[in-house]
């Protein structure tokens, strides 16, 4: 009986180490040399300090600032570790509710801005973590941001266009602004603003 389950065991052990230990080293090893900072989770600095991840989503909620798509992590908003989507139909009363009460949230902090709201600021992406919003929701909340801050209108406009990433090889997704690294920017433009900035 031994002689049988000899080789069941090496074989176990061999598959064990190939699978749990060579390829995943392997291709972190690859991963580290060819993309780096990928690698490294996109950790976004400011002073030094990591302040998040240019591919997850953070929430911001005070006026002088851009906001994100809404999460669908729960119950804690943009989670990495709790990332996927709702699942709800656009018939779902959840959903239904959810776009209305972000709507009504999106309207009491600029009551002024009477556009349409863009579709992607009421409803969370598939992952629930996307950490862009459309070149259209920056511009909605342009206003706001800038009335919040004291800056011309102009200049906030001119920082989202900067920030505007446009279809990776030309061709594939659809221009979007990064909501950290927007918003980083703007803090650096307090920054510089101040006395001795």
């Amino acid at each position: 009986m031994l002689k049988d389950i000899r080789p069941a065991l090496v074989l176990f052990g061999a598959f064990t180490l190939i699978t749990g230990a060579l390829y995943p080293a392997a291709v972190t090893g690859v991963a580290q040399a060819a993309f780096p900072r990928q690698a490294g989770g996109s950790i976004v600095l400011r002073d030094g300090r990591a302040v998040g991840s240019a591919l997850i989503g953070q929430t911001f909620a005070a006026p002088g600032y851009f906001w994100s798509r809404p999460s669908a992590t729960a119950p804690v908003p943009h989670n990495a570790a709790a990332g996927s989507g709702s699942n709800q139909g656009p018939l779902h009363p959840a959903l239904a509710e959810a776009v209305a009460a972000r709507s009504a949230a999106l309207k009491a902090a600029d009551p002024g801005q009477t556009a349409p709201i863009p579709v992607d600021l009421v409803t969370a992406s598939g992952s629930g973590l996307d950490p862009h919003i459309s070149p259209a929701a920056a511009a909605w909340q342009a206003p706001r941001v800038a009335r919040a801050r004291g800056l011309p209108r102009g200049q906030v406009d001119a920082l989202v266009a900067r920030h505007t990433e446009g279809r990776q090889w030309g061709v594939l997704g659809e221009p979007r602004v990064n909501v950290l690294q927007l918003n980083l920017a703007l803090d650096a433009v307090r920054k510089q603003a101040a006395p001795g900035g």
